[in-house]
């Protein structure tokens, strides 16, 4: 039977955004790479690959934290005991009747799941809240020229962490259904309001369905100095 790694505290069934997605579910919990224990990855049952045994204890920790949190969501979804491998360029793979996505740092780390019936794709974001000096130091990377001149100075440090989060998680959405990578300047954040909902627009032709001017809805939440994004598309 698989057993919570040392590592990880006590898995969180919960659902902390603001607009549930229908069908979908989540799961998250706190993990420290500190008590990361020689056999968590046999203690939960989740495979180590060679590169992880090389890797330094916080990637292992927050790794196996993401598939456990995966893992349970897809148990608690439909029933399975399934684990996500990873593609090449290390994005999960996940059953493909299931849409997910998982995200992880600063010791927490989180995984959804959802029908392929229920949405086309899925993507989930955590961030640490930038400061206001470092968020004004990045606002030119992550901003599009639009965005910039949206900004409202007095939330600089929330608006630029939202644009970010939220544009990772619009990725996570799109790239498995078209295996184009894009990047911060092939989408725009159009608006946010402080009850959580956000709408977000392509910039950018990725395939024949997900061309430039598509829009998306998108919801965040903020909690303890960390924040949580979520497109489904």
């Amino acid at each position: 039977m698989n057993r919570l790694p040392t590592c990880c505290a006590p898995l969180q069934h919960h659902w902390p955004l603001p607009q549930p997605v229908p069908g979908a579910v989540l799961v998250s919990c706190a993990f420290d790479p500190q008590r990361l224990a020689a056999d968590d990855f046999q203690r939960a049952g989740i495979e180590q690959s060679t590169s992880l045994q090389r890797s330094v204890a916080k990637r292992q920790a927050e790794y196996l934290a993401g598939r456990v949190c995966a893992r349970a969501a897809l148990q608690h979804l439909d029933g399975r005991d399934h684990v996500p491998g990873t593609h090449e360029d290390r994005s999960p793979i996940w059953p493909g009747d299931i849409r997910g996505s998982i995200t992880h740092g600063q010791g927490w780390a989180a995984a959804v799941v959802a029908p392929a019936t229920a949405c086309q794709g899925i993507g989930i974001d955590q961030e640490s809240l930038l400061d206001d000096a470092r968020a004004e130091r990045l606002a030119a990377e992550i901003l599009t020229p639009s965005e910039l001149q949206r900004l409202d100075p007095a939330q600089i440090g929330l608006s630029v962490t939202l644009t970010f989060s939220l544009k990772e998680s619009l990725f996570k959405a799109l790239y498995p259904l078209t295996l184009k990578r894009f990047y911060f300047e092939h989408a725009e954040l159009l608006e946010w309001s402080a009850d959580g909902h956000a709408r977000l627009r392509l910039l950018t032709d990725l395939s024949a369905e997900w061309r430039s001017g598509r829009e998306l809805a998108g919801q965040y939440c903020v909690q303890d100095g960390h924040l949580l994004s979520l497109v489904s598309a």
